[in-house]
């Protein structure tokens, strides 16, 4: 954590709490310098304090690394070279739009997750803890960020790589790609103990020579490091990892770098006891194939040409930029332009505010019946005029409220009319239409007579609902209309005359049946009574049946 938040306050922004003292006269209103300020960057500046607090990094940073005087020296000389380099950066992406506010929130993120935090508030604390200012923090990350998109967006996207470039870098520099020879290895450590003590001794060495055995007859080592290993490595199978050459003893090197992949040593004495190495993969040195690197080659062949055009573009941004160095210290960054100019010129403008667009508003918004007859004259008129495309992107967007007093119609908010000479009232609503314009609606301001309220009966009897209705009617065409129906021909009347007929069946349908006189004329009478005169009338006798010849006669039964 420690780490991270050193690595964050490395390089701070300077910041704008101070005062300029460039050799000029004092100020007439008097007062104390609170801080000196060693150069101008645009319209940034580089105090005294942030100049010590990046010096001061450095020296640890080259405590850590265990650099040399001569490296800390040149390292403290191109110091102030890049603060300004890093204020020009800064420069370009306040006037790119790069905030560097995204790729803040992740990796404060990541920080937070790197080191097993619940909140960006616990960050915050530890940070402070630390004696670190978290918003100093904060902005030295934004500005890293700010600093790689400009680099990225103006350097980098113009830098391309073929295959043939990074294969022909790879062939001069394939030394720098040499693999040392290395070997991968496992143990079974058998423990003598502490002291002198001849029994352990003997029984170590006999029990370790009873694994040799158990190899030699074909026995799984990482089993036997699992089962009889003392070491701490024993649950992973005795795995000790890769070793280069040079970071074992002489006496074990010389033994393990002799073996081959699935070799064994002979049980070797340490200080903790009896060990057995195996020789898991034993990688030889020398280069490695273009293609097993061919990554990384890409890579330092990328940088071998960022790094010169980076420092082309920054004597670019020097020689347009305002750069005034205080009397004392040195830029080793400086162009000729910027060296040798005796008049301070600079061709840096800040960025301007972004201004937004007038846009007028309607006093009242259009309903959406309006606004399709608005579209449709649009369109009318853009197929006329042969500007079809312009006319329908037209929208009129809302604006400033105009204010109208009482009794005055509106001035400034009337929509344009969409011909020259149309009218249209703003707010205009689509029941009503005006007298100018029948097409248009009327004004809503302007009175209106009361409608007058009648019966539906009286509403029947008028000659215009009558109009109406009839007009109205399903079937019914007005006269001159196009898509009227034609007149029936010959076959088409001589068809419908057929079908209309009747079928014939039972008789002719085509007339009602008559009712006779007689049935019209009777007298009406009750079921019930007709009932009562059917039963007093006698019961007819059935017909005798004639003889048949040769037929017996019937009998009659008693």
């Amino acid at each position: 954590m420690a780490a991270a938040l050193a690595l964050g306050a490395a390089t701070l922004t300077p910041g704008g709490r101070a005062h300029a003292q460039f050799n000029e006269p004092s100020s007439p209103y008097g007062g104390d310098v609170v801080e000196d300020i060693i150069a101008r960057v645009n319209d940034q500046i580089i105090t005294q304090s942030d100049y010590n607090r990046a010096l001061e990094d450095l020296n640890q940073e080259g405590r850590d690394r265990s650099e040399t005087m001569q490296e800390m020296s040149d390292a403290r000389r191109n110091l102030l070279r890049n603060l300004i380099d890093q204020q020009l950066w800064l420069s370009k992406g306040k006037e790119l739009g790069v905030t560097g506010e995204t790729g803040l929130i992740k990796r404060l993120d990541e920080i937070r997750k790197q080191y097993h935090l619940d909140s960006i508030e616990a960050l915050q604390q530890e940070a402070e803890k630390q004696g670190v200012s978290f918003e100093d923090f904060k902005a030295n990350i934004r500005n890293q960020i700010i600093t790689q998109d400009v680099m990225r967006q103006e350097v980098g996207a113009h830098i391309q790589i073929t295959p043939g470039e990074a294969e022909r870098y790879y062939e001069a520099h394939q030394q720098d790609y040499a693999q040392p020879e290395s070997v991968r290895l496992s143990e079974i450590l058998i423990a003598t103990g502490t002291g002198d003590n001849a029994a352990k001794m003997a029984a170590a060495k006999a029990k370790a020579a009873d694994i040799e055995a158990r190899l030699h007859a074909g026995g799984n080592f990482a089993q036997l490091a699992r089962s009889f290993s003392d070491g701490p490595t024993a649950a992973e199978g005795g795995d000790l990892g890769q070793y280069q050459r040079g970071q074992l003893g002489k006496a074990i090197e010389d033994k393990v770098f002799a073996l081959q992949a699935g070799q064994f040593s002979d049980p070797i004495l340490t200080r903790q006891g009896y060990l057995i190495l195996e020789v898991v993969a034993h990688t030889p040195g020398g280069p490695r194939p273009f293609k097993d690197v061919e990554q990384d080659v890409d890579q330092a062949y990328y940088m071998s040409k960022m790094e010169p055009a980076i420092r082309d573009y920054l004597n670019r941004m020097r020689d347009e930029a305002f750069i005034q160095i205080r009397k004392g210290y040195e830029d080793t960054g400086a162009t000729y332009a910027e060296a040798h100019s005796s008049i301070a010129f600079s061709a840096y403008k800040p960025p301007a505010p972004k201004k937004k667009a007038k846009v007028e508003r309607t006093r009242f918004r259009e309903n959406t019946h309006a606004l399709h007859e608005r579209s449709g004259a649009q369109e009318t008129v853009a197929g006329k005029s042969g500007k079809g495309k312009k006319a329908q992107q037209q929208e009129e967007k809302p604006g400033k409220r105009e204010k109208i007093r009482y009794g005055q119609a509106p001035r400034e908010t009337l929509p344009t009319a969409a011909t020259s000479s149309a009218t249209e009232d703003a707010g205009a609503l689509p029941e009503q239409a005006s007298a100018a314009n029948e097409n248009l609606p009327a004004n809503p301001l302007e009175p209106t007579a009361p409608a007058l309220r009648t019966r539906f009966s009286h509403l029947a009897r008028t000659s215009a609902y009558k109009h109406k209705k009839k007009k109205e009617s399903p079937g019914s065409v007005a006269p001159g209309d196009a898509s009227a129906p034609q007149a029936p021909n010959a076959g088409e009347v001589a068809d419908q005359q057929v079908q209309s007929s009747p079928l014939g069946l039972n008789g002719a349908t085509a007339q009602p049946k008559k009712i006779k006189a007689s049935a019209r004329t009777a007298a009406k009478s009750r079921m019930s009574q007709r009932k009562k005169d059917e039963s007093a009338k006698p019961v007819p006798q059935p017909t005798p049946i004639p003889p048949v010849a040769g037929a017996p006669a019937a009998t009659t039964q008693p």
